[in-house]
């Protein structure tokens, strides 16, 4: 659902809010032709959001805001790795957002210009939205008014931390299958389940993870012109990624644990099996030699011409068996 801070005059298709600030408020909503002139304003910030906007649209505001050519050609694909790139006094930043959709994850990417009196965020695919953020800086005019810093980093925090339901999600599944493991082996479909789980965990950490060098970079700022007063959120954006590369790596092995128990409990199923079916089988070679012998067709074999030999026989044969199965019951193989 998009955000629904914008005005009448910047309600346009890939247009989700447009609007400046000065002191941390609100002074307007403004249409994309007036952001030039309000940035150049001292104390004064444009925060433009779009979401999924047409080339005309991302050229329009080029033009207003002075963007890199480079960083526009960038922003306009929807297939970039996580990055930080600085254009003169200008940054170009890429952040992989993700959420679960009908049980899978889905990913999307947020391209944000900053640079001195502006930022812009540029949205692709599954992302949640924006005006959360917008809504919470509003709301504390005091920090807003650290101005395009703090924003950016309000904006990378948000995204952050909208890895955790997307891991929690996958927590609960992960639990499931745990549990499901100790009563009984995992089918196909379950083991399928395992791998595709793995893949996606993978692709969230590589989604997550370079996130580390951006904030490390904006955190160390020597060359970025960061304010210093900012710079410490940005660690916190930092703890917080590796946080969730811990979660994510911790997943992983879980499942892979979880992968090599099912096998072991197929293996151990097996066994017991085989031990079942060895166990029978050599109780009931013991008639089947018996009977074999006493088979053949030899006008000359002892015992044959026993009153009672038959029954002798089958008691025997009786008390063999009893005796092996009894053993065999004994060692757990029955």
């Amino acid at each position: 659902m998009l955000d629904r801070v914008s005005s009448a005059l910047s309600n346009e298709s890939g247009v989700v809010a447009s609007s400046v600030y000065a002191q941390g408020r609100r002074v307007a909503d403004i249409p994309i032709e007036e952001a030039g002139s309000w940035a150049a304003r001292p104390g004064h910030v444009v925060w433009i959001g779009l979401f999924e906007p047409s080339q005309e649209l991302l050229q329009r505001v080029q033009s207003q805001l002075k963007l890199h050519p480079l960083a526009i050609e960038d922003a306009a694909k929807a297939h970039q790795q996580p990055k930080i790139e600085q254009y003169g006094d200008a940054l170009f930043i890429v952040a992989r957002t993700a959420q679960i959709l009908d049980g899978r994850i889905a990913f999307g990417e947020t391209h944000l210009f900053v640079g001195k009196g502006y930022v812009v965020s540029v949205r692709h695919g599954a992302s949640a939205s924006y005006s959360t953020v917008r809504e919470r800086c509003e709301a504390c005019p005091s920090v807003l008014s650290h101005g395009e810093d703090y924003i950016l980093y309000a904006i990378l925090d948000f995204v952050v931390d909208n890895y955790a339901p997307v891991l929690e999600e996958i927590n609960k599944e992960v639990d499931a299958i745990e549990g499901s493991i100790s009563k009984t082996t995992l089918g196909q479909e379950a083991i399928d389940r395992l791998y595709t789980l793995r893949r996606e965990l993978l692709r969230l950490r590589n989604a997550a993870v370079p996130l580390l060098d951006v904030c490390q970079r904006l955190e160390h700022a020597e060359v970025i012109a960061i304010d210093k007063a900012m710079q410490p959120h940005f660690r916190d954006v930092t703890d917080h990624i590796r946080r969730v590369r811990e979660e994510i790596d911790t997943l992983r092995e879980v499942l892979a644990f979880a992968f090599e128990a099912s096998l072991m409990t197929g293996q151990m199923a097996q066994i017991e099996i085989t031990r079942q079916l060895a166990a029978w089988a050599a109780i009931l070679a013991v008639p089947t030699a018996i009977a074999g012998i006493y088979g053949m067709n030899f006008e000359h074999m002892p015992e044959l011409k026993w009153q009672y030999g038959y029954f002798i026989v089958l008691g025997g044969i009786a008390i063999i068996c009893t005796a092996l199965y009894a053993w065999f019951r004994r060692h757990n193989w029955l």
